[in-house]
């Protein structure tokens, strides 16, 4: 198969660029595998991929930034859409004419935005398939009425936990879609896995209030007045740095609390510690719970929704405690560190319990997937079947009048008439 996938900066830092990463690279074993990258900022990506796995940028932005048509709103991607400042009609038109002469078997979207060009300007003769890596529910309300009106229009929506599909088919009434849990993939880890010895709580993503840093600090307070000999490490940057800052010097944890700074690759910091921490509020999925499992530590974490309590065994691989509960997370940690057999258990477990998390399953749940959607499409068009270009967008019948599907066609039409942006 040729597949796809429409990703908003392969140049960046962020769970989804390397999930898609992940899964690209795995496919890109038995298949033509491209990323096409909307937006670019710099020479190389942050991530490591696979030569085999081309990537191509539709709108440099070391060189294009003023563009006239960069200046310009974007109409095709959805305003509600919080990335929606970062696109424009320059943007608009290069995505049209990308999807227009695409001769991929699979195109795959990977944000919101993005799955509502593919859904009104993807080509016909693939397969088209949203994914979805935040949740129906943290989109806002006007954002869910633009998806309710052009999801249809796909073949397939994947999420990233089986409580969000769950949501999407409940909530959104898409029964022409396949709707299914297709989760993150995290590759095995070149290092040896942690022994359990390491003094170190280890926290790693973005400092921002949603994943309530402060909170991990203010009860690993509490953990270092009984444990001095053990540190805290928190891996990533924000905007929530200098504040977090200021809670370290607050409570006299400057021997003991360390912000880290970002590190890529982050399995050689996994593997020092002995325990990981998760303190969101809200976690789509949880791609660092499933890196420190890969690398033998158990996590203690918040249960929010929605990936926590789907990845995590609590009592067996790790430990859920209640969001917000300063008091209960720092008994969880405590209960670790005071007890080197539970952790060394609870580590293993961990290991052996994200193996499902590897490329292969995960790959071929995937294959799988496009394989039957593909196949049922190529059914149709044998028996003659014709699918419009314009199909029903709304479950319960009423005619659109969305502007954005107007500009998409006008626009799309515009390009295969040879008439698209130079």
């Amino acid at each position: 198969m040729k597949i796809s996938f429409l990703l908003h900066n392969a140049y960046g830092i962020g769970g989804t660029i390397k999930t898609t990463f992940n899964l690209a690279q795995a496919l890109a074993e038995r298949h033509d595998v491209e990323i096409i990258s909307i937006n670019r900022h710099r020479e190389e990506p942050n991530f490591t991929i696979s030569p085999k796995v081309r990537i191509r940028a539709l709108v440099d932005l070391r060189t294009e930034k003023d563009h006239p048509l960069h200046q310009k709103p974007a109409r095709v991607f959805p305003a509600a859409e919080y990335r929606h400042d970062q696109y424009s009609e320059l943007t608009d038109e290069r995505i049209a004419a990308t999807l227009a002469d695409l001769d991929a078997d699979v195109v795959i979207g990977t944000r919101p935005g993005l799955n509502v060009h593919l859904a009104l300007q993807g080509p016909r003769h693939a397969v088209l398939v949203g994914q979805e890596h935040l949740t129906l529910d943290s989109h806002p309300p006007a954002l869910r009425n633009e998806l309710r009106r052009v999801y249809s229009r796909l073949d397939a929506l994947t999420t990233v936990t089986h409580a969000d599909a769950e949501a999407y088919r409940r909530k959104m009434r898409l029964p022409d879609v396949r709707v299914t849990a297709l989760p993150n993939s995290v590759p095995e880890p070149v290092l040896p896995p942690a022994d359990s010895t390491g003094k170190i709580v280890i926290a790693a993503g973005r400092l921002v209030r949603s994943k309530r840093h402060e909170l991990l600090i203010r009860a690993f307070a509490r953990v270092a007045a009984e444990r001095p000999d053990w540190q805290l490490r928190v891996y990533g940057k924000g905007d929530q740095k200098d504040r977090l800052r200021e809670v370290i010097d607050e409570l006299g944890l400057n021997d003991h609390a360390f912000l880290m700074g970002p590190v890529t690759p982050i399995e050689a910091e996994w593997v020092k510690g002995s325990i990981a921490a998760v303190t969101s509020s809200f976690e789509p999925f949880g791609m660092t719970i499933v890196e420190a499992m890969r690398c033998g530590l158990p996590v203690v974490s918040t249960d929010c929704p929605y990936g926590p309590g789907e990845i995590i065994k609590d009592g067996m691989d790790g430990r859920l405690v209640p969001v917000g509960d300063e008091a209960a997370l720092a008994a969880a940690l405590l209960d670790l560190i005071r007890d080197d057999e539970l952790r060394l258990r609870m580590g293993r477990a961990a290991l052996q319990n994200s193996r499902r998390y590897d490329p292969v399953p995960v790959v071929r749940q995937a294959e799988e997937l496009f394989a039957d959607l593909l196949a049922a499409k190529r059914g149709r068009r044998a028996r003659g079947l014709r699918i419009p270009f314009r199909r029903r967008l709304v479950s319960s019948g009423h005619a659109v009048k969305d502007a954005a599907f107007a500009v998409a066609v006008t626009t799309l039409r515009t390009v295969r008439k040879g008439q698209g942006p130079r």
